[in-house]
């Protein structure tokens, strides 16, 4: 089963990072390969944890898939993990983990995935593979944008 960890360090807060990777609907504007995203739906329980229900579509040249995921934001733990409900996926599971450090903070990103059919995944498994490697440089660019230089 393909998967991806990185952790990096960033000149941003936890909480600010938390913010701008919990900001899903902007996905569109930055993320690598991600054309269009739709929360269905959103929930919070008693405990200040949030979960939204979210389509996302994603296309390289001609490829264009659509997965349903259903998203935990744990702001109190710093934390948002995300789980596979529906497309083209075996299974898909991510999470991110935000550290403070003296500089800043540290993010901890981590997915694993497997496509359902095993030609989809030859053909968009490199693909999905370069497009992950790049998302945590995607969201430090996003910081820096959004928050500025350390």
């Amino acid at each position: 089963m393909p998967s991806f960890r990185t952790v990096r360090p960033v000149p941003h807060s936890p909480s600010q990072m938390f913010d701008l990777v919990a900001d899903v609907e902007r996905y569109p504007e930055f993320v690598p390969l991600c054309e269009s995203l739709r929360v269905r739906r959103r929930s919070q329980s008693g405990e200040g944890i949030e979960s939204l229900v979210a389509d996302m579509s994603v296309g390289y040249k001609a490829i264009r898939e659509s997965f349903t995921s259903r998203v935990t934001l744990d702001r109190a733990r710093l934390r948002i993990d995300v789980e596979y409900v529906d497309g083209p996926f075996r299974y898909l599971e991510n999470r991110w983990v935000f550290r403070s450090t003296s500089g800043g903070s540290e993010i901890d990103f981590h997915i694993n995935y497997e496509f359902r059919n095993f030609a989809l995944g030859l053909l968009m498994g490199a693909m999905f593979d370069r497009a992950f490697r790049k998302f945590t440089t995607a969201f430090e660019e996003r910081a820096r944008d959004i928050y500025g230089a350390a």
